[in-house]
């Protein structure tokens, strides 16, 4: 009857007729496999069905299965090759490291590809995601040379069972009750885990951290109990969250980087937490993960104008089995625990190069699901005892799914994350390369870059003196010497004086033979510091330099998309302002607008400059300029004396000057 169906659906003369026979049968079996699915994870009768469809996936017809003894045999040599010679080593530190892979290692049965994982991916979204499937079999076999064994796949899917009835037997945070639609994805800080712990301030308090689909939720450990949560609301997409790696350390000091820092508008200060641990910071990467897995989620939702509760729901369970697939892995191999980033969809596909096309199809795909079905993923939740909202899954009743436009959104999909990986695989070989040239002698580089500057040092707080009116005669000079300059448009022979100064400065150390006392430069690496404290300036200088770097390349992106107008908002507004500039130019002398300028600079920081922007008076500063553009230019028509125009700006900036003194 199946055969029959079959050929009565499908196309008379149908490519590769065996494997499409295979592919329908499955999808017809697993409409029944889907029900009660914690059952069959426990017995094993699901994870022994699927492994099954795989193998027939991958060797359809008799022909396929020929040459299957010559490869298990290939493959128990190849796996037996490592333990020659190495035979007294099996009773040192060898069982201890096996112990924790040898699920991942058989012999007698076949293993399955990743063609065949990644087929079955887009029928039973339980064992992976068709969007990240890739990157969760690489990383499920990275120790197995990409082939799937029968206990580790038995065991994954054995290990996202126990995580779910873990996690479902996790009680609310205090003081507030979860809404239908919110699970809880992880939680850390009570007496099994390890601790969790929030800095304010220089004050440190342990308590227990909660993560949810739509919020963060901090407890502080009490007496008997947990105080009330603090929530901290992911779900809102027009917030701009930032969570980031962070360091922490006693009285401040930076010197554990095991911590995330939390910043929005919703809080008045940044909720900084702490992950202990006394190795890596594996902890704290998996909380960061998941955290912006949350947040993409919701921004993914509201960008794509994803306004069916039936399809944010899907989307919502596909990122809840998207966690238990990574506690699953973290469980399976806590030897090596696995990257996050390869198990969650946002998060995945926001580091990678063009990730965004992959969720554009995603969200492509996702708007052409007309239903939940028995295989969805949100069916699966419910089939795994975690509550839905039942409104939303009676509205799904009566209606029909488009098989041949899903197939289609499937085939685009494939197509754009196969050349995302490609990209992604090109861009972790030049990652690669800059490591391995950041160990080759740049930090020297720094060091001496830092004392060739040393000289500035000085030089940068003197003229900051200067433009701060802490000393006014200088200041009132210096400017006084600026305005001349501009006016008589002497800017041509102010330089010609400063290249004849350095050139006598040249000259001067010639006689003085300070090319014959200063043969080497001497960089010193020693200190007044501790070993700890010349560590954290270190850190906080390369931190520093990364941001920096980070900075321009932010600025030129930035003006890259206003000059094609990328941003419409923003490339108006500099459109306009080069507009009222150029008719500025055009209409005051362009010596005027130096002058202005120049003006304009040295009593923005002065008192009355900061009295001014402190108040945030953009009238008052708006009138001031626009009556000094109307000066310059009745002086310039008038021809008056360039003495009496320099009086009447002076006492113009003083009676300006002592006017907003006074008001201050």
């Amino acid at each position: 009857m199946v055969v029959e169906e079959f050929e009565r659906d499908s196309k008379p003369a149908i490519d590769n007729y065996s494997r499409r026979l295979v592919e329908f049968c499955s999808s017809k079996a697993l409409e029944n496999e889907c029900c009660n699915l914690e059952e069959k994870i426990t017995d094993g009768s699901l994870s022994r069905f699927t492994y099954d469809m795989m193998l027939a996936w991958e060797r359809p017809s008799s022909a396929d299965e020929e040459p299957d003894s010559e490869s298990i045999a290939k493959e128990k040599e190849d796996r037996k090759e490592p333990l020659k010679g190495n035979e007294e080593l099996l009773n040192d530190d060898i069982p201890l490291f096996y112990s924790d892979i040898m699920p991942l290692l058989v012999n007698e049965e076949r293993s399955i590809g990743e063609d065949a994982f990644v087929w079955l991916a887009s029928l039973l979204p339980l064992v992976a995601d068709v969007v990240n499937a890739r990157f969760t079999f690489e990383t499920l076999t990275a120790m197995t040379a990409s082939q799937l064994h029968f206990p580790a796949y038995d065991r994954f899917l054995k290990e996202m069972d126990k995580c779910s009835k873990y996690l479902r037997k996790q009680t609310a945070p205090t003081g507030f009750e979860l809404a239908e639609d919110e699970f809880i994805l992880h939680v850390e800080g009570t007496a099994r885990t390890q601790r969790v712990v929030r800095h304010i301030g220089a004050t440190s308090w342990p308590g227990r951290l909660t993560l949810t689909n739509q919020a963060l939720y901090f407890e502080a450990s009490g007496v008997v109990s947990y105080e009330t949560a603090i929530r901290v609301d992911l779900s809102k997409a027009d917030v701009d969250h930032q969570v980031k790696a962070a360091s922490t350390g006693p009285w401040g000091a930076p010197l554990f980087d095991k911590a995330i820092i939390y910043e929005s508008s919703q809080l008045a200060e940044p909720l900084v937490l702490e992950f202990p641990e006394m190795t890596s910071s594996t902890r704290r990467e998996h909380w960061l993960t998941l955290i912006k897995e949350v947040i993409l989620l919701h921004r993914f939702i509201s960008r794509f104008n994803i306004e069916s509760p039936m399809q944010a729901l899907e989307m919502h369970a596909r990122t809840i089995l998207g966690v238990l697939r990574l506690h699953a892995a973290r469980e399976m191999l806590r030897i090596s625990p696995p990257v996050p980033t390869n198990f969650l969809i946002f998060s995945l596909y926001d580091d990678l190069p063009k990730g965004d096309y992959v969720l554009e199809e995603l969200s492509n795909s996702l708007k052409q699901t007309n239903r939940i079905t028995h295989c969805n993923a949100a069916s699966i939740l419910k089939s795994l005892n975690m509550s839905l909202p039942m409104d939303t899954m009676e509205m799904q009743e009566g209606l029909e799914e488009q098989p041949s436009s899903q197939a289609d959104s499937l085939a685009s999909l494939e197509t754009t994350i196969g050349q995302v990986r490609e990209e992604a695989k090109e861009v972790s070989i030049a990652k690669a390369t800059v490591e391995e040239m950041k160990a080759e002698g740049i930090s020297d580089s720094l060091l001496v870059l830092v004392d060739l500057l040393n000289p500035l040092k000085n030089l940068l707080p003197w003229l900051q003196r200067i433009l701060s009116w802490e000393i006014p005669t200088a200041t009132f000079v210096l400017l006084v010497m600026n305005l001349v300059i501009i006016y008589k448009e002497w800017v041509g022979y102010a330089i010609a004086v400063f290249l004849m100064c350095g050139v006598g400065m040249m000259l001067w150390a010639r006689r003085k033979r300070m090319g014959e006392k200063c043969n080497e430069v001497v960089v010193s690496t020693s200190s007044d510091k501790t070993t700890m404290e010349s560590i954290v300036a270190a850190q906080h200088s390369l931190k520093n330099l990364h941001e920096l770097i980070k900075t321009v390349n932010i600025t030129i992106l930035k003006i890259w998309s206003i000059i094609v107008s990328k941003a419409p908002k923003h490339a108006n507004l500099v459109m306009w302002a080069m507009t009222g500039g150029a008719v500025l130019l055009v209409a005051v002398p362009f010596r005027f607008v130096l002058m202005g300028l120049t003006l304009y600079f040295f009593m923005a920081n002065s008192k009355s400059g900061k009295s001014i922007s402190s108040s945030h008076d953009s009238e008052r500063t708006l009138r001031l300029v626009v009556v000094f553009s109307s000066y310059a230019c009745a002086v310039n028509n008038s021809k008056r004396s360039f003495g009496c125009y320099i009086l009447s700006v002076a006492v113009c900036s003083l009676i300006l000057s002592v006017a907003m003194d006074c008001k201050a």
